[in-house]
């Protein structure tokens, strides 16, 4: 298994090459996540399915959230690398299809394809991070995979545009070929395990219910509202049956001699809050970044490029904090870290809330760097110490449910956040094109997120409070990585 050596952080440096690779593989995502959108009217000219296209986005999400859990259990089992290039493989297929889709079905069939692919290479590319880098470390590698997101903002939209533009939607799946191939060749090459074979028991039954259940929930909250009507037989129905599926899974894992994803990732005191904080920051992404665009479009006209480098200061303040971290979290612990994080979250969503009645481009995009740079002490050193308090073994599973309980902020956060806005739209004429609608559904939305951001300083404020412990202790070599790296004996999350 790889150890986490201090060797300094860079490209330059031995694991340079590992981290160029995640950095790529991480693009991938970060990339299709905002590249389709800007193409969506010339794939609806051309194949079709108006009325279905927001299953592009709906499918990917939904395929990518329900496979986060099984992934990281996997990568336990048999290693990080083969879970990886599986995933990378899936992405590029799911690619390959996608840019030679025939119809709207097929192109949100293959879509899903990516989303499985997605699902194994962000919590699997975080997680090998957190082997082969020392605690003090790994601050300014999240650092460095954050702002693949933050570049990926522009470049995402521009070249989802500039394929727009030449009539050329294929390109926007066709350039991650190139890209999947590179990434899978230089952690082909450079990345190297040496997992204990072991013979496992795959907890099957509980992957099928977790996908099952998940997908089905998931599902409802992403279309409850849009899709059908919250109190209609549809969602009555998805809601029910996916909680049916929930109950058999938890009854299935505790008989499970290998569960898919143990009791003990919730019930410890660190690994539970460090999962609600990721939770909120989930809802507080998504309330940003779905509705900023909107409010500057429809409030002064914007146009979406600048709407979008509005929005685009958020991903830029989290790499700059989150490379900061690490100096903070050795100091002064991972919870007071967090909470400097947090507060300085609040601080700019309630600027964002109380200011707009009186839009800015300006003031939105500074109140957007605000909460970036607090997102990233938020969810860097919380991440950090949920991946440092287990073994190898383990952190996998840790990595991937912290990941998968993000997924489902946002996905709840679109459900609710979607509700406050459309009870707006609903009651005025014109709705959506009505500008001044447009100001109120935004303002509610951000008041919303401010609400998520204050309940999320609650999870902060449950967490354990432990200090990192000496960089040595947090090595993954699979024996001394066992001993806790939290120096606080009374936590109770051991």
């Amino acid at each position: 298994m790889p150890t986490a050596r201090a060797q300094g952080v860079g490209f330059r440096s031995e694991r340079g090459p590992i981290l160029i690779a995640l950095m790529l593989a991480t693009g991938l995502v970060a990339i299709d996540s905002t590249i389709v959108a800007t193409a969506v009217p010339s794939i609806v000219r051309d194949v079709g399915g108006f009325e279905s296209f927001p299953w592009l986005f709906s499918a990917y999400l939904l395929a990518q959230a329900v496979s986060v859990p099984i992934y990281g259990k996997l990568s336990d089992m048999v290693g990080r690398k083969p879970i990886i290039l599986a995933g990378i493989g899936l992405f590029l297929l799911g690619s390959v299809l996608c840019g030679i889709a025939w119809s709207m079905p097929a192109l949100i069939a293959f879509r899903a394809l990516q989303g499985l692919g997605a699902g194994a290479v962000l919590p699997v590319s975080i997680t090998i991070a957190g082997d082969i880098y020392s605690l003090e470390e790994r601050a300014k590698v999240q650092g460095y995979l954050a702002s693949v997101w933050a570049v990926s903002s522009v470049v995402g939209p521009s070249l989802g545009g500039i394929f727009a533009a030449l009539g050329f939607w294929r390109g926007i799946f066709l350039v991650n070929i190139p890209l999947c191939l590179l990434a899978g060749w230089m952690l082909v090459r450079t990345l190297h395990e040496n997992v204990e074979r072991a013979k496992h028991r795959v907890d099957y039954a509980g992957a099928a219910l977790l996908a099952a259940s998940l997908g089905l929930l998931i599902l409802g909250a992403l279309e409850g509202g849009q899709g059908w009507a919250w109190d209609s037989p549809a969602s009555l129905g998805i809601f029910t049956v996916g909680g049916v599926l929930l109950a058999l899974f938890l009854v299935v894992e505790r008989r499970a001699a290998e569960p898919v994803l143990p009791s003990w990732v919730v019930s410890r005191r660190l690994l539970g809050t460090t999962a609600l904080v990721s939770f909120g920051v989930g809802a507080v992404m998504i309330g940003l970044t779905s509705y900023v665009p909107t409010f500057l479009e429809g409030a002064l006209a914007s146009s979406p490029l600048v709407a979008g480098l509005a929005l685009a200061a958020l991903t830029l303040g989290w790499p700059i904090s989150a490379s900061q971290a690490g100096r903070f979290y050795l100091r002064i612990g991972f919870k007071a870290t967090a909470l400097i994080g947090i507060t300085i979250t609040v601080i700019g969503l309630a600027v964002l809330a109380l200011t707009a009645a009186t839009p800015s481009v300006a003031l939105v995009a500074a109140s957007c760097f605000v909460v970036g740079l607090g997102l990233g002490l938020v969810a860097t050193p919380t991440l950090i110490a949920a991946q440092s308090s287990v073994s190898w073994n383990e952190r996998g599973v840790v990595t991937s449910t912290n990941m998968f309980a993000r997924s489902i902020g946002s996905a709840l956060g679109v459900a609710v956040f979607g509700a406050v806005a459309n009870a707006i739209y609903s009651g005025t004429p014109g709705g959506e094109s009505n500008g001044p609608a447009v100001v109120a559904a935004s303002g509610a939305v951000f008041v919303a997120a401010l609400a998520a951001g204050v309940l999320t300083v609650a999870a902060v404020l449950v967490m354990p409070a432990v200090r990192a412990a000496n960089a040595d202790a947090a090595s993954g070599d699979g024996e001394d990585d066992g001993e806790p790296v939290l120096t606080d004996a009374e936590d109770s999350s051991r």
